[in-house]
């Protein structure tokens, strides 16, 4: 099980500013924590889009920000992200919830694509990513940030499963 209190923890040892991004139901508890905190500022968006233009500005602003949002709002992003994030070579860190990884399972009902294209795509972008399972891979934060700042793109840890 991941912890939300684990990867808030993380989150302050990288210095992040604001977490950008739309909740759901697997982001909940993790939101509900950030919005607790007295130095993370929570900034709530409508679509996912906005999220990478918000925090490709933040960024910018010199900032340290974190997008968060699930797979299918990475789908929806898809252009906004491209535009800001990824064409400018901005080391972002986003935070990605994995709807439907379950349903990949051998002999799971596949009730829901998203997690059948959300892999491929993040390959095909070429956005290095690696997912969190347990409290025991949290360390994979702070080597996104580490990865992000190296190749100067964005990068991405996936959060599996949704729920914190």
């Amino acid at each position: 099980m991941l912890s939300s209190e684990r990867i808030v923890q993380a989150l302050e040892h990288e210095g992040v500013t604001h977490v950008v991004g739309v909740p759901d139901n697997g982001s909940r508890a993790l939101f509900e924590r950030l919005w607790a905190h007295p130095h993370i500022e929570v900034i709530l968006t409508s679509r996912e889009g906005e999220a990478f233009g918000l925090a490709s500005g933040l960024y910018l602003g010199g900032a340290t920000p974190l997008v968060l949002i699930q797979n299918t709002g990475f789908f929806e992003a898809g252009d906004a992200f491209r535009g800001t994030a990824y064409n400018m070579g901005l080391p972002l860190v986003m935070l990605v919830g994995y709807r439907g990884y379950k349903t990949m399972e051998p002999g799971a009902p596949r009730v829901d694509t998203a997690a059948t294209f959300f892999e491929p795509t993040l390959n095909a972008w070429q956005i290095p990513y690696t997912a969190m399972h347990e409290d025991g891979d949290i360390e994979q934060i702070p080597a996104a940030f580490s990865k992000a700042r190296e190749t100067s793109l964005p990068t991405a840890v996936l959060i599996v499963p949704e729920t914190v």
